[in-house]
């Protein structure tokens, strides 16, 4: 299984992990569309915190359509041809790392596909085997 792991403590806030995940999914340079955010965080030791999803299953149960599956490699999809865009799933995330947009009918995740990583000039991001 692939889990996208973070280590805030080398995270110099350039977001370039943003810019990228959002022009490979949406074709935009639009953080608001990037399935990993870099959060001003005044309550955490850093000023910043690095959300994304830890892969956890936790949402699979709360999709009534079933719609969001772990597939072969162990990574949480959502099939967008099944979801009604309920957004249950959303609410339902114990780490905050599901995300809409206006643009959107269907809610977006992490797929730990890595782009995040091989951008991150500080590799406060990488993908780990489990």
């Amino acid at each position: 299984m692939k889990l996208l792991e973070k280590m805030e403590e080398r995270c110099i806030q350039c977001n370039a992990c943003e810019s990228v995940c959002s022009k490979a999914y949406f074709k935009t340079d639009d953080r608001t569309k990037s399935r990993i955010v870099i959060n001003d965080d005044a309550s955490a030791t850093r000023d910043w915190t690095i959300n994304v999803c830890n892969q956890c299953g936790e949402c699979i149960a709360a999709c009534s359509e079933e719609a969001i599956y772990r597939n072969k490699q162990g990574v949480v999809m959502i099939d967008a041809k099944k979801c009604v865009g309920c957004y249950v799933c959303v609410g339902f995330c114990p780490t905050l790392s599901m995300r809409t947009h206006d643009d959107e009918l269907v809610p977006f995740k992490c797929v730990a596909c890595g782009l995040c990583a091989k951008e991150c000039p500080t590799e406060a991001i990488y993908i780990e085997s489990k």
